[in-house]
């Protein structure tokens, strides 16, 4: 195993889109930092990120009892793990039961992209080791997941509060490798929500509108720990507490 990083516990169908799904599918297909960063630190052999089971996400075993993020860099990487389990499940589901006109391009990208929150999430469970949160129940019984506009108006709120969560985090971790890969991953989600606003509004200028890029700054927005999870909150069952999480500054 590396040095450079260690488990925790040991320190549409629109045509002017299609046209150019082939480049954006080669682009999504390769995109996938969290897994190739797993693999080049040595902390997830090849063999893991087979096709078995637990990579391709069956059903994420249900948890009657609360669960806590815990402290330090340990909280902000099981907060990041329980936004990954959360992505990894909704795609994984909506692959499972495709809305009604799925064509063979818009398949293709959500795989992609289920493949990615995957790897995303098998990541962290590994680097986590033992103080990983166990599997979180999820809620999507506000999805109509035969509806395209629900199951992409769903993966575009998703990808969005991904990308503000691990912006909002990021001065949170004080390893500064877990901040480099942070910062690896925060880029394949931002990727993923640019190819979803696509999806819904094809060759508009959608993924950088004024509702996710600061006009003054040009920049995402971050937001807190608590401010995600409130969120995120109405598709979780499982009680999540991030009491002990450092406190975002101002």
């Amino acid at each position: 195993m590396s040095n450079l990083i260690k488990p925790v516990e040991e320190e549409s169908g629109n045509s002017e889109f299609l046209a150019s799904s082939n480049t954006r599918r080669s682009f999504l297909k390769w995109s996938s930092a969290a897994a190739l960063t797993a693999l080049a630190f040595g902390v997830v052999g090849a063999k893991d990120f087979r096709a078995n089971d637990a990579f391709l996400g069956l059903p994420i075993e249900p948890q009657g009892k609360g669960v806590d993020l815990g402290s330090g860099d340990t909280g902000v990487l099981n907060y990041a793990y329980a936004l990954e389990q959360l992505e990894a499940a909704f795609y994984t589901q909506a692959l499972g039961t495709p809305y009604s006109g799925m064509n063979s391009a818009e398949r293709q990208i959500l795989t992609d992209i289920r493949d990615h929150e995957i790897a995303h999430r098998e990541f962290f469970k590994v680097a986590l080791g033992k103080k990983a949160i166990p599997g979180l129940q999820v809620n999507f019984t506000s999805i109509n997941f035969g509806s395209r506009e629900s199951v992409l108006g769903t993966a575009k709120t998703f990808e969005d509060l991904g990308v503000a969560a691990y912006n909002g985090a990021g001065q949170l971790l004080k390893k500064p490798e877990f901040l480099l890969l942070a910062g690896k991953i925060v880029s394949v989600e931002a990727r993923h929500a640019a190819t979803i606003r696509d999806l819904l509004m094809p060759l508009s200028a959608s993924f950088s509108g004024d509702d996710i890029v600061d006009p003054a700054t040009g920049l995402d927005p971050a937001k807190s720990p608590s401010e995600v999870l409130a969120a995120a909150g109405p598709f979780i069952r499982t009680p999540i507490s991030a009491r002990k999480l450092p406190t975002p500054k101002a």
